[in-house]
């Protein structure tokens, strides 16, 4: 091999190996990692990065629509006008990166905190359960035998609609007494089956059963996270609602929310979550519907507005790339109806592109909080947290190995189940 071309080869390795280094250095992740799409409110500024290198510049390419400012440590773009934008990343005087900026109208939204009893009625009737039925030829339960399986649900028998437990009790009784079989339709997984069955007497009554337990309806309680004191659409709890047995979610019918009160509370612990014990009279007026029954909690309407008499004034909300770690306070009831205050720390926050219900990472910082319940408990969920004054999500869930510590929802995720749409009237700008 000639010197020269060795040379060659020794300079190119050489520049290969300090490139691939490169890749290693804080400063050029961060470059590399820059994101090229980020979306923000008009007005209101957006922190972009707490650690960008003092070399990166960033500057917008319509200066009439963004606004750039800050330092290298604590760079803030403010959008001043709704639509679509462009800024450059830059390394000196050369340009690295082209970043698409989205700038939405500003949503505003009452946020929540007080404790609800939620009332669902489910689609048809859940089976939660078999029970044999002495018959002339023995125990069985027919319902098993015809292949019904516990978590499906009931949507019809002979045709008729089945909408509560009463429903199936007259077809039942109907068909035994006519010698009758019971072609059922049920939904499972989503799939809708049909199932052939004939009722049995049972010796001890002398009733037709077909040997399943059912279920109509299921109630709880949780907390408000917000609501649109314009449409008057709420949402609330950041789960979903499944049942206590089947451990399935409740296709929801219709449902109703009350207020309700906390009497007292079960203090969790390591490996034994803790629990807000609250009240509802069975004749407490509504105060609103509940409509869908998702991941991401329970959302309807509010039939009037309410107050927690702590923050009852409309909040900016941020999005999952706005939320940074640090302080940040969650609104809950620990007592009765009163709505308190209380401090937690953004352990860590992942900016999502797509619906998730585990975008936050929370611990309980404050020592009332604490000594009362320990950290989350069962009933916290959908307590809404706030930081920098604006409204970022929702408790959601708790680790069992430590109470002080669970998981948030972000608060964009439940306004899309909500159905109410940050980017509609973007996009129909940008359609016209």
């Amino acid at each position: 091999m000639k010197k020269s071309e060795l040379i060659r080869r020794t300079i190119g390795l050489f520049l290969l190996g300090f490139l691939i280094s490169l890749g290693f250095l804080q400063p050029v992740r961060e470059i590399f990692d820059f994101p090229r799409q980020w979306t923000l409110f008009k007005n209101e500024p957006s922190e972009l990065s707490s650690r960008m290198p003092s070399f990166m510049k960033i500057a917008p390419i319509d200066p009439h629509a963004l606004e750039v400012s800050g330092d290298a440590q604590h760079v803030q773009l403010t959008g001043k006008k709704t639509g679509s934008s462009k800024m450059m990343v830059s390394i000196g005087n050369m340009p690295v990166k082209e970043v698409a900026v989205d700038v939405l109208p500003v949503i505003r939204l009452v946020p929540g905190g007080e404790s609800i009893g939620v009332k669902l009625n489910s689609i048809g009737v859940l089976v939660v359960g078999y029970h044999l039925v002495a018959g002339q030829n023995g125990e069985r339960s027919p319902g098993e035998d015809a292949g019904i399986k516990v978590g499906d649900i009931i949507t019809s028998i002979n045709g008729q609609k089945v909408e509560d437990m009463s429903d199936v009790k007259a077809l039942v009784n109907d068909a035994g007494a006519d010698g009758q079989p019971l072609h059922v339709s049920i939904v499972r997984n989503d799939q809708t089956l049909r199932k052939t069955l004939k009722p049995v007497k049972d010796k001890k009554d002398n009733k037709y059963r077909i040997g399943l337990y059912i279920r109509d309806s299921a109630a709880g309680i949780g907390t408000m996270t917000f609501y649109d004191p314009k449409s008057r659409k709420y949402g609330a709890l950041g789960h979903v609602i499944s049942d206590v047995d089947t451990k399935q979610p409740i296709q929801v019918h219709d449902g109703e929310i009350v207020r309700s009160s906390v009497t007292a509370i079960d203090k969790g612990s390591n490996g034994h979550p803790g629990e807000k014990i609250a009240t509802f009279p069975a004749d407490e007026r509504p105060i609103g519907s509940v409509k869908k029954n998702t991941p991401f909690g329970i959302f309807g309407s509010l039939n009037r507005n309410i107050r927690n008499d702590i923050a009852d004034r409309a909040l900016p909300i941020a999005l999952s790339n706005e939320v940074k770690e640090g302080p940040a306070k969650i609104l809950t009831v620990l007592n009765g109806n009163r709505v308190e205050a209380f401090d937690i720390k953004i352990m860590s926050s992942v900016p999502q592109k797509y619906p998730a219900t585990k975008g936050l990472v929370i611990k309980i910082t404050d020592p009332r909080l604490l000594r009362a319940t320990g950290g989350i408990v069962q009933g916290m969920s959908g307590s809404p947290i706030i930081q920098d004054g604006k409204l970022i999500g929702a408790v959601t869930h708790v680790f069992v190995n430590d109470p002080t510590s669970g998981y948030g929802v972000h608060i964009e995720w439940m306004l899309k189940e909500a159905g109410i749409d940050i980017y509609q009237h973007h996009r129909e700008k940008k359609a016209s």
